[in-house]
């Protein structure tokens, strides 16, 4: 919190520089959001540049009453929400994984160390791609929650404000999720089996 608050403080006082460190920090957290709740991949890029162009604009306002990255993930949600509602789009579909979309890469690029057999990488990046191709045909909520949980780690709290929900029901949603996209896995796994029966 310490050094959030300095390089917010450094920010605000004119450091204009010192906001490519707050995007660095942040910029995970960000296209986290932007893509599960939005499908176009030729808006995300866009979508985001927008939210960080208005936390910076923002940042002022920031009084540390949550932390900064509930703080920026709310904004990104609502900005989100706004560009959904503006262009029609319906803000619980069941998108399909896109072909640019390489945001399973990176995650498998961060959890394989380089000791592993390339078999073995292959046979992780195989199950990391099934997850992520279910977890996408999840209502966009469910998606999100469990993003912000498992993937950027954000407490129960923090995620009920950032999706203006209690507590309670952020929890029972996770609940729901992780049942669903479990469900979704086990009946894929029986037919692939089936298959090779």
């Amino acid at each position: 919190m310490d050094r959030e608050f300095q390089l917010v403080r450094k920010i605000v006082a004119g450091d204009a520089g010192r906001f490519a460190e707050l995007i660095q920090l942040y910029q995970r957290l960000v296209a986290h959001i932007v893509f599960r709740m939005v499908s176009a991949e030729v808006d995300r890029e866009e979508l985001c540049q927008e939210i960080f162009i208005k936390i910076y604009q923002n940042l002022e306002s920031f009084n540390f009453n949550a932390k900064l990255s509930t703080w920026i993930a709310k904004i990104a949600h609502n900005h989100c929400i706004n560009f959904l509602r503006k262009h029609k789009l319906n803000l619980l579909d069941d998108m399909q994984p896109q072909d640019g979309d390489n945001i399973t890469h990176e995650y498998a690029d961060s959890m394989f160390g380089r000791t592993e057999t390339p078999d073995v990488m292959s046979e992780k990046a195989e199950c990391i791609r099934a997850v992520h191709a279910h977890l996408e045909k999840l209502p966009e909520i469910y998606r999100l929650l469990l993003t912000l949980y498992h993937l950027d780690e954000l407490s129960y709290q923090d995620i009920a404000g950032v999706v203006d929900m209690p507590e309670g029901t952020v929890k029972s949603y996770l609940f729901r999720a992780r049942k669903m996209l479990k469900d979704k896995l086990v009946a894929n796994y029986k037919k692939e089996e089936a298959l090779w029966q």
